[in-house]
């Protein structure tokens, strides 16, 4: 993977963010999405929540499963939201976990906006806010991890999606420092990043 050509940095990210879709103001589902999807096959239970759920493709997959009795989407993009519900689900426009009382999920499920970028380069549309992850790759996913133990039921669990360009170790002790074990589910290399998912569960 390119890290030391700014130039190249720059073109990975175009080239990434231009396979996610960015004519469209909802992010279609990817190499990602299918992956949570499947970890989400191993080990969602109970009441689901998917935040970001996008179109809510993963939702609609995780709702059919015999061990999920309801799922909820949450998305702070309108058109996400409405995309989500034309699938038949239930949709809330929220940040994050803004919205959700305490203890209210078994399972919840993320795929949070990872590709780092400069503030500079930065598009400003409902697409930016599905992929930028800030400079970091992580502006999302450590506020997520700071708030996601208070919704989680007892014995509850956590699906997150984590790229390698927003520092997987980095991810995981984030994670540790919240009180979390983490367990990697399922792990997949792609040519500009690899992509795992981590089972998080609270200590």
């Amino acid at each position: 993977m390119p890290s030391d050509d700014g130039g190249s940095e720059r073109t990975t990210r175009e080239e990434l963010a231009a396979r996610r879709g960015l004519g469209d103001p909802v992010y279609a589902p990817a190499e990602d999405s299918g992956l949570l999807a499947t970890a989400a096959e191993r080990r969602a239970h109970g009441v689901a929540l998917e935040v970001g759920t996008g179109s809510g493709w993963v939702a609609e997959r995780t709702a059919a499963l015999e061990d999920v009795s309801r799922v909820i989407g949450s998305d702070v993009n309108p058109h996400a939201c409405r995309r989500a519900r034309e699938r038949g689900l239930e949709a809330v426009r929220t940040d994050l976990l803004d919205a959700f009382r305490d203890g209210a999920f078994d399972t919840v499920l993320f795929n949070p906006p990872y590709l780092p970028t400069d503030p500079d380069a930065e598009w400003d549309d409902w697409q930016e806010a599905a992929l930028s992850g800030g400079e970091s790759g992580r502006e999302l996913i450590e506020p997520f991890l700071d708030d996601v133990a208070r919704v989680l039921a007892p014995s509850g669990t956590v699906l997150l999606l984590v790229s390698s360009l927003a520092g997987f170790a980095d991810v995981v002790a984030y994670a540790v420092e919240r009180g979390f074990d983490a367990e990697t589910v399922l792990e997949e290399s792609f040519p500009y990043e690899t992509l795992s998912v981590l089972a998080l569960e609270e200590r």
